[in-house]
């Protein structure tokens, strides 16, 4: 009895530690192929949302060159000689940029949207104050200090196209 026991055993063990050695090949195998579907999946995810990603990057890249107090000074002429009148009419054409672009913020990320819309409130910022100097008296007189302070001064506009910039090498 004893001897079919060992016998039975010298036949079971090396069954049981080829079946532990095939069980643990086969659970490597399929978390292998697991991982080779999911990263096939992301990668054809990624084929696709990248060209919209960029595309939405363009935009916020064309908007804050839009807003640039030194671009948006030439565009957008005053209609009367107040000061006030081209003030508002300055934010208000910055904010119908900025909600034209709102839905590009679910490509880029949370900090690059942070940046831009930081962007144009410091634009807005500069806008107000330079309306408030005492040298300002007319819709032109505004135009002309703006510029003035941007000569000496970067504008909030080309730092936050430096992050993008920066933001989408990163992407590749």
């Amino acid at each position: 009895m004893n001897l079919d026991i060992l016998e039975l055993l010298s036949y079971c063990i090396p069954a049981l530690i080829t079946g532990g050695i095939a069980f643990f090949f086969f659970k490597e195998h399929i978390q292998n192929e697991n991982s080779r579907r999911e990263f096939l999946i992301k990668k054809d995810l990624q084929k696709d949302s990248l060209p919209v990603r960029l595309q939405a990057y363009e935009r916020l890249s064309l908007y804050l060159e839009r807003i640039k107090p030194s671009k948006i000074l030439f565009r957008v002429n005053p209609t009367s000689s107040s000061k006030e009148d081209y003030e508002s009419l300055l934010i208000a054409n910055i904010e119908q940029e900025f909600d034209h672009n709102l839905a590009q913020q679910i490509y880029v990320t949370e900090e690059c949207w942070s940046i831009t819309s930081t962007a144009k409130n410091a634009t807005i910022q500069m806008i107000r104050k330079a309306n408030l100097s005492d040298k300002v008296d007319s819709a032109d007189k505004l135009r002309e200090v703006i510029l003035t302070d941007m000569i000496d001064k970067r504008s909030p506009s080309d730092a936050a196209l430096s992050y993008i910039k920066e933001e989408v090498s990163n992407i590749w």
